[in-house]
């Protein structure tokens, strides 16, 4: 059967797989009356079918002249689309459609998709002219925003007219507004307007010109492009300033000053990652010796990027492409705390009971700087993380490893990032 859009669900495919519902007969008994209201009751009810949504000028049609309108493509692609699900009502199926007008499985369920999603627009009231301008080639475009709520679908659909997006533009864009409410707690998340499309697409942008060294051309390129489809000025000023490197937290001023970044995974953020970084994965109660067992070398081989380890090994995490985990190359290893409450945060600003992976780089063990955080073996030799200044107070100046990233286990609920201010 071809599906119909939905819009409460998340992510993306190339084919809405139809649910199947359980038809039960429905039996009723009539209530015994008095014989005043007994005419009543008998009175003739006609039946009324229900409304055709097949336009009116292709309802007298019989089925291989709705056949035909759909090979030769008679008209504009909306008007004969619904033409497809009256054929599988009367007991055609995808395949046999696609042997007699040629229009594939996966296009007959775009078309039909993105022909509700124009009425949509319609009970959305949206201009007529916006709706209009998908007439000609628009299915593709509509299609893709089908998960959006009504009212997104409205803005989203003007926004694609007005900047010419094609149907990866609109994807994208829809992918945007649905994951930005999730974001809430991202760096500058709180500058950018969610009513506006393209500041849920500048957003996302921005998140992934965080992936790229600074300063590079990548991250040059991308913070343009964000710029580029930014509405309010908030977020057009925040841009302004990445871009001119005056960013929030860059400068002279905090060149000496070394940051742990703490994150939450988001969920799904590893499949829609355009590049990931498998790392080894050794427990705190393991100790030094299971953190000096973590295998140096992963790579990928063949075409199929098949990962290959120097050694077995059995845990393994696989993270998106941040900035401090891609640079660590064969230096990276992770390790994971059942509780977050044993590294050096301050406990009256967080105290949560939570599993927690701690990102190191075997490559520097010399405690170098005060407000670093390195990994050393506790007193009861376990491993736990330390700042350097209270590492040198003990007159400790080599570690395990150096700390570079936290990150914390994705939730489906949203909460604040931890501050600098919340280390102790």
């Amino acid at each position: 059967m071809i599906s119909l859009p939905v819009n409460h669900t998340s992510g993306f495919f190339p084919l809405i797989k139809p649910s199947r519902h359980l038809l039960h007969p429905i039996s009723a008994t009539l209530i015994p009356s008095s014989p005043s209201s007994n005419k009543q009751q008998q009175v003739y009810q006609p039946f009324r079918p229900p409304p055709s949504p097949v336009p009116s000028k292709f309802r007298s049609l019989d089925t291989s002249e709705r056949l035909d309108v759909l090979a030769n493509r008679l008209g504009l692609w909306h008007e004969w689309a619904p033409l497809i699900p009256s054929l599988v009502r009367e007991g055609f199926t995808p395949p046999s459609i696609e042997e007699a007008t040629g229009i594939s499985g996966v296009e007959q369920n775009r078309l039909v998709v993105a022909a509700q999603v124009r009425d949509s627009l319609f009970q959305s009231k949206t201009d007529p002219d916006i709706v209009s301008a998908f007439d000609t080639g628009g299915a593709e475009l509509l299609y893709e925003i089908r998960l959006l709520s009504i009212t997104q679908r409205a803005e989203a659909a003007r926004f694609v007219v007005e900047n010419r997006l094609d149907a990866e533009g609109a994807r994208d864009l829809a992918r945007a507004m649905k994951d930005f409410p999730r974001r809430r707690g991202d760096k500058s998340w709180e500058y950018f307007n969610y009513a506006l499309p393209g500041d849920c697409l500048s957003f996302m942008y921005y998140r992934q010109s965080r992936e790229h060294k600074d300063p590079s051309e990548q991250r040059t390129v991308t913070l343009q492009e964000a710029l580029q489809v930014a509405q309010s000025e908030k977020a057009k000023s925040v841009l302004v300033q990445e871009l001119e490197g005056k960013g929030e937290g860059r400068g002279k001023e905090t060149e000496d000053v070394v940051k742990v970044p703490i994150v939450r995974m988001k969920l799904g953020e590893v499949a829609e990652a355009s590049v990931v970084v498998v790392l080894p994965v050794c427990r705190a109660e393991e100790r030094e010796k299971g953190f000096l067992e973590a295998p140096l070398e992963c790579r990928t081989e063949g075409e199929f990027g098949v990962v290959v380890a120097e050694k077995g090994w059995e845990r393994w995490v696989v993270f998106p492409g941040w900035e401090p985990v891609v640079s660590l190359g064969r230096r990276g290893v992770v390790v994971a705390f059942g509780d977050a409450r044993v590294l050096p945060w301050k406990a009256n600003r967080w105290y949560k009971e939570e599993a927690i992976l701690v990102v190191a780089d075997r490559g520097r063990k010399e405690v170098e700087h005060d407000d670093g955080f390195y990994l050393v073996t506790a007193d009861g030799g376990g491993l736990k993380v330390e700042r350097g200044s209270a590492l040198k107070g003990r007159g400790v100046h080599e570690s395990l490893a150096a700390v570079v990233l936290v990150v914390r286990p994705p939730r489906e609920e949203t909460d604040d990032q931890l501050a600098d201010e919340d280390w102790e």
